[in-house]
């Protein structure tokens, strides 16, 4: 089986199966909620990863209503998707800063064929939450954004980490983006589980373009450097 057709089928079985979630969370899946998600995430998993080659991992935190959230593609937007990897997407058109900065990245790298001849994007919770604010609007959650949310999601997270590295992962070195919460919390359980023999931090797109977009470039040399220390 092709590293497309396992990984179509782990986005396509996917629930989630955590603990009880602290109120006023919900968990936001694209494949149930999106129709077009289930068939563009088939698409780009055969245009990318038709093959049996096993990619290094870089995981995320957890997707986003903008990107992920509606296309299934982690850090990836409708607008990208269309862009950047030709595919075309019926469904809400939505600009996500995060998805910006990966696609500068992967075009750096060499175009989406071969960044994602090498690498595989996910998260270590694939599925999202999100919350409602006091204006009554609803918002993009993080797993860790609460000790009790983070407490619920850990056995959901270490079971499809299992399941992502199944697929067809090296686990010499895997990547996370964000060097702060979500990069302690994955080391700290890496400690225990064992998944890689280290993951490397990233500064988090999102942190990237909020804060340092004058400094975007030197962002996206820092990525090319720590997928390819050395060369």
């Amino acid at each position: 089986m092709s590293f497309a057709s396992k990984a179509f089928l782990f986005h396509k079985k996917l629930h989630y199966t955590g603990g009880p979630l602290p109120t006023g969370i919900r968990v936001m899946n694209p494949f149930l909620e999106h129709p077009e998600a289930l068939r563009v995430t088939k698409l780009f998993l055969g245009k990318y990863f038709n093959d049996d080659r096993p990619r290094r991992l870089i995981l995320g935190i957890n997707p986003g209503r903008l990107g992920g959230g509606l296309t299934g593609i982690p850090f990836t937007d409708p607008k990208r998707l269309v862009s950047e990897c030709g595919i075309g997407y019926h469904g809400p058109v939505a600009h996500e800063p995060s998805s910006v900065f990966i696609y500068d990245m992967i075009r750096a790298y060499g175009g989406p064929d071969n960044f994602y001849n090498e690498f595989y994007i996910n998260s270590p919770s694939p599925l999202g939450y999100t919350a409602v604010n006091k204006a009554g609007r609803e918002v993009n959650y993080n797993y860790y954004d609460s000790p009790a949310l983070q407490k619920a999601a850990t056995p959901f997270i270490v079971e499809s980490i299992r399941k992502l590295v199944r697929i067809g992962i090296h686990t010499d070195r895997a990547f996370c983006l964000g060097t702060g919460k979500n990069a302690a919390f994955l080391q700290a359980l890496n400690k225990v589980h064992g998944f890689f023999d280290e993951i490397v931090p990233l500064e988090h797109p999102r942190y990237i373009m909020q804060y340092k977009q004058k400094q975007k470039d030197e962002y996206i040399s820092r990525y090319l450097r720590a997928f390819h220390p050395g060369a």
